[in-house]
């Protein structure tokens, strides 16, 4: 019979809700923090307090952000006309990382999966249709993943822009930079050929 003190058990299961962690993970991570790290323990409790009373969604992209609108949002000197539609504020994070975009952002905060109970209203596509629709927009590029939930997503994004009559691009997808050809899986390789341009 586990005779683990009741709170050391909260602290474990409260760990299991990360994805990727397991409960031995989980186990391993409490018993880490209370024997070799109390003080990273209440660094990461008030860390995540804050973060719980401090940080919304914006309320033009739907990203992580202390304000009302975030700094992307209310920047000037990105390009307005540009929308990429990313499924998660970490995908749009991941993006911005790159340098390489310099529109706007909107944030779905998941993708379609009718199994887990997400379809278009949980996802805010009524929003993103009406902000796509704003008259400023030239371009939605889709960013969702590659996954089937993504690619459905991304394929009712297009067909929603296209009956407004707004351009819709798909990111490519196909052999990473730096890939060697024989490491790549043969899914990948087919997408980048029928892809290539």
């Amino acid at each position: 019979m586990d005779q683990s003190p009741k709170s050391l058990e909260h602290l474990v299961q409260a760990l299991r809700k990360l994805p990727g962690v397991g409960a031995k993970s989980a186990q391993r991570m409490a018993y880490h923090l209370l024997q070799h790290d109390r003080d990273g323990a209440v660094h990461l409790a008030q860390a995540l307090q804050s973060a719980v009373q401090h940080v919304q969604h914006c309320e033009l992209c739907y990203t992580f952000t202390e304000q009302t609108i975030c700094a992307t949002c209310a920047d000037p000197q990105r390009d307005q006309t540009r929308l990429c539609v990313v499924e998660t504020p970490s995908d749009q994070a991941v993006l911005e990382r790159t340098g390489a975009y310099e529109g706007l952002y909107f944030v779905l905060q998941g993708r379609l999966n009718p199994l887990d109970g997400v379809g278009i209203a949980e996802l805010g596509l009524t929003r993103l249709m009406e902000r796509a629709g704003n008259g400023v927009i030239e371009e939605v590029i889709i960013a969702t993943s590659f996954t089937a939930e993504g690619q459905a997503t991304a394929h009712v994004i297009a067909q929603g822009l296209s009956k407004r009559g707004i351009k819709s691009t798909r990111i490519a997808r196909g052999v990473p930079a730096g890939g060697e050809l024989e490491f790549v899986d043969l899914g990948t390789i087919a997408h980048a050929l029928a892809d290539r341009h």
